[in-house]
């Protein structure tokens, strides 16, 4: 199970680092990873102190620090 989740933080650091800032809704439509791989990867980020998490407009939206 880490691999499944370390690699969709992979694709999400990828993704943040080619895009910018970008809803997670947007996030997990563009990567296609499956939405409970998509807070997971971003719990990891999160943990590693590498995602600043924001609401905007009622969304949340997740950027690299």
């Amino acid at each position: 199970m880490s691999d499944i989740i370390g690699n969709a933080a992979g694709e999400i650091w990828n993704y943040l680092d080619k895009n910018g800032a970008t809803s997670v809704a947007k996030l997990t439509r563009e990567t296609k990873i499956d939405e409970k791989n998509i807070q997971r990867g971003i719990g990891w980020l999160a943990q590693e102190g590498k995602l600043f998490i924001e609401i905007i407009n009622r969304a949340e939206t997740v950027s690299l620090i």
